[in-house]
């Protein structure tokens, strides 16, 4: 599977899917400031905060599809998609943490994982390779915590709804940190072999 993307692997920077993961790059500033308008003296905008994280999460599904059916998978895409969803992570947990719906701990192990994964990088980087390709384990990762987010964000409030958003939301973050973490010690284990393998060559 991985040589046939290879294969189609293409330099073009306007097609579709880049395009969709652009959008969901400018909708990310915007987010976060619907989410924390509120703590500014501004009205609460939940409901369109949780309209832009579902329409990201749509987006994300709809720009990998689209880039393998039509043959667009490019390498500015490899780039855009996992930051695009980096940068989601990030602002709602800034957002969600501001407003005290998520708590220290669960931020800080989150925080951690892509610090590490930045490290690696980096060593990645310094031997000339470029960031690893996203894997299944860390896009499910993702998906679990996107549901994560807007679910606890609905928490906030009292009625069943409020409840059961509360229950699953917590189970979404439990699954998604787990995930998240364990994806990125595949990618530490991934980038040690990749630096060895190269240290052998030489």
């Amino acid at each position: 599977m991985e040589v046939q993307e290879t294969r189609v692997q293409t330099d073009r920077v306007l097609t579709i899917p880049n395009i969709l993961s652009m959008a969901r790059l400018v909708g990310v500033p915007v987010f976060l400031w619907l989410i924390l308008w509120p703590e500014f003296g501004g009205p609460t905008a939940d409901g369109w905060a949780l309209l832009i994280l579902a329409l990201s999460g749509v987006s994300d599904y709809l720009d990998g599809k689209l880039a393998r059916r039509w043959n667009q998978i490019s390498s500015l895409g490899r780039i855009l998609d996992p930051a695009a969803d980096r940068l989601y992570i990030l602002s709602t947990l800034v957002g969600l943490t501001w407003r005290e719906i998520l708590p220290l701990w669960l931020t800080a192990a989150l925080v951690a994982r892509e610090l590490m994964l930045l490290v690696a990088v980096g060593f990645l980087g310094r031997h000339g390779y470029g960031p690893p390709q996203v894997n299944f384990l860390g896009k499910a990762a993702t998906f679990n915590l996107m549901y994560a987010f807007p679910l606890l964000l609905l928490s906030e409030g009292r009625g069943w709804l409020h409840t059961l958003a509360t229950v699953f939301g917590w189970a979404f973050a439990g699954w998604g940190t787990a995930l998240y973490w364990w994806a990125g010690i595949l990618y530490v284990v991934q980038v040690r072999r990749i630096i060895r393998a190269d240290a052998t060559a030489d």
